[in-house]
Parts: C-alpha cells; sequence; structure tokens
C-alpha cells in the first residue's frame, strides 16, 4: 500500500526562471499594477465625489473599477514577488483563499460587463425610458446580483478544491493558484470537479458574453435603422467604444483557457495567456 503524505503547501514556479527577463517582468508588471490601482482608483474617487457623475453608468463604472483594484491586486502582487526571489511557496489554506477571490472577482466582472452593456443598450436604444428602467433600485439590484452570482461561482470552486487530496509533486506551474494547474497535481479523482470547470464555468462566462453580444447587436441594428448620419451613429457608439474593448481583452483569453479541456501540455500556454485577463484588462 502507497504511503501518501499530504501535501500543506505549494510551490508557485512563476512565469519564468530566466534572471534577466525577471527583472523586465517585474518592471514592466510593476508598472502597469500602479496604473491600474491608481487609474481605477482615480475613477471611483471621481464616482463618489462628483454628483454629476451619479448615473447609472458611472456607477457601474465605479463598481468595475472597484473590483479590478482588487482583482489585480488577488494576483500581480505575488508574481511580483517571484520575480524578485524565485519560487514562491504559498500554504494550502493561502492558495484557496487565492483561487476564491480570484474567481470571485473574475465572474463578478463577466456578469457586470454584461451589465454594463445592458445599461448603453436601454440608453441609446430606449432614451426616453431611460431614468424610468435604469432607476437607483434597479442599478443598485443589478450590481447586488453580480456580486453575488461571482461569490456562489466561487464559494463552489473552492469547496470542491477543499475536497480533493493533494500528495507528492506540488510544484504549480503558474503564477497564482488557479483550478487547472491544481487539479494536475490532486491525487484523488477529478471527474466530477472537471465536469464542473466544463460545464458551469463555461455557462458563468458564456451567459453574460451572450447578453453583451446581444445588447450590441440590438444597439448596432438600432442605429442603422433609425439614426440616419455618420455622426449620430459614431457619437452614441463612442461612448461604448472603451467598454468593448475591455469585453475583448477578458473574454478571448478566457474562453481560451477555460472552455477546452484540462491538459498538462497546455499549462505554460494557459499562465501565459491569463496574463492578459490579470494584468492588462483592469
Amino acid at each position: 500500500m502507497l504511503n501518501h503524505t499530504e501535501v500543506s503547501e505549494f510551490i508557485l514556479l512563476g512565469l519564468t526562471d530566466i534572471q534577466g527577463l525577471q527583472y523586465f517582468f517585474f518592471i514592466f508588471f510593476l508598472l502597469l499594477y500602479l496604473t491600474s490601482v491608481l487609474g481605477n482608483g482615480v475613477i471611483v474617487t471621481m464616482v463618489i465625489s462628483q454628483p454629476r457623475l451619479h448615473t447609472p453608468m458611472y456607477f457601474f463604472l465605479g463598481n468595475l473599477s472597484c473590483l479590478d483594484i482588487f482583482y489585480s491586486t488577488v494576483t500581480v502582487p505575488k508574481m511580483l514577488t517571484g520575480f524578485l526571489f524565485g519560487r514562491q511557496p504559498i500554504s494550502f489554506d493561502g492558495c484557496l483563499a487565492q483561487l476564491y477571490f480570484f474567481h470571485f472577482l473574475g465572474s463578478t466582472e463577466a456578469v457586470l460587463l454584461a451589465t454594463m452593456a445592458y445599461d448603453r443598450y436601454v440608453a441609446i436604444c430606449n432614451p426616453l425610458c431611460y431614468t424610468l428602467v435604469m432607476n437607483p433600485r434597479t442599478c443598485l439590484l443589478l450590481a447586488m446580483a453580480s456580486w453575488f452570482l461571482g461569490f456562489a461561482h466561487a464559494m463552489m470552486h473552492s469547496i470542491m478544491t477543499s475536497q480533493l487530496s493533494f500528495c507528492g509533486h506540488n510544484h504549480i506551474h503558474h503564477f497564482f493558484c488557479d483550478i487547472k494547474p491544481l487539479l494536475n497535481l490532486a491525487c484523488s479523482s477529478t471527474s466530477l470537479y472537471m465536469t464542473l470547470l466544463n460545464v458551469v464555468t463555461t455557462s458563468v462566462a458564456l451567459g453574460p458574453f451572450i447578453l453583451t453580444v446581444l445588447s450590441y447587436l440590438y444597439i448596432i441594428s438600432f442605429l442603422f435603422q433609425k439614426v440616419r448620419s455618420q455622426e449620430g451613429r459614431w457619437k452614441p457608439f463612442s461612448t461604448c467604444a472603451s467598454h468593448l474593448t475591455v469585453v475583448a481583452l477578458l473574454y478571448i483569453p478566457l474562453f481560451f483557457n477555460y472552455t477546452p479541456p484540462s491538459s498538462s501540455s497546455s499549462s505554460r500556454r494557459d499562465m501565459q495567456v491569463s496574463i492578459m485577463y490579470c494584468a492588462i484588462t483592469p
């Protein structure tokens, strides 16, 4: 009978072990992280302090900026430490906490982006009903629903991961504790977890994505059917440009990472793609 020793901590191998690249990446991602935190912090401060920004669009933008400050903070500081000091140990509980907050904030962002797309749809296609439909109570309920769905999705993953057994090899080929690298280290059966990863996680990402796409299809259709001038079409659509950019930066790597089945051969590719929504998108 094999004697398995339960793993009490993991070792994050990081993005690279090439020393020259580590220093370059440290400076690059530090500047990116500071830009993200300061930029989003300014947005939150402005939205709170300026009464004229107390509108649905800026309410959701403030939520998104607040979320992105924490989202990047979950993974980037640990990655920066790895660039300076090499492989980073992380306790089992610390790994679970990082996994939980990463998926909590990531799932919330996906739903929040769909909510913002719906807000733009109502503002552009039904401007006379906008204040009635997107009243303060509705905005608050939509924001709370976004945060709750993210909370529930992350809690499911954390509980399932805590039930897995880890023994022997404890090196995670990633710069943070994510689901797929952890599944590759598990000693116990991961078939149920893989089903949840491929069905539930895909649904949580796909549902908001479909709502976002539908909102923009309605907006584009409305602009081409109801608005005749080029300037008249561009002006309302220009308010959506930054939102569409964030949606693309989030969803393209997200589907690239989480919709295919997990495989150990794709771990390095997954880690490189993760940088996009961990550091660039916020």
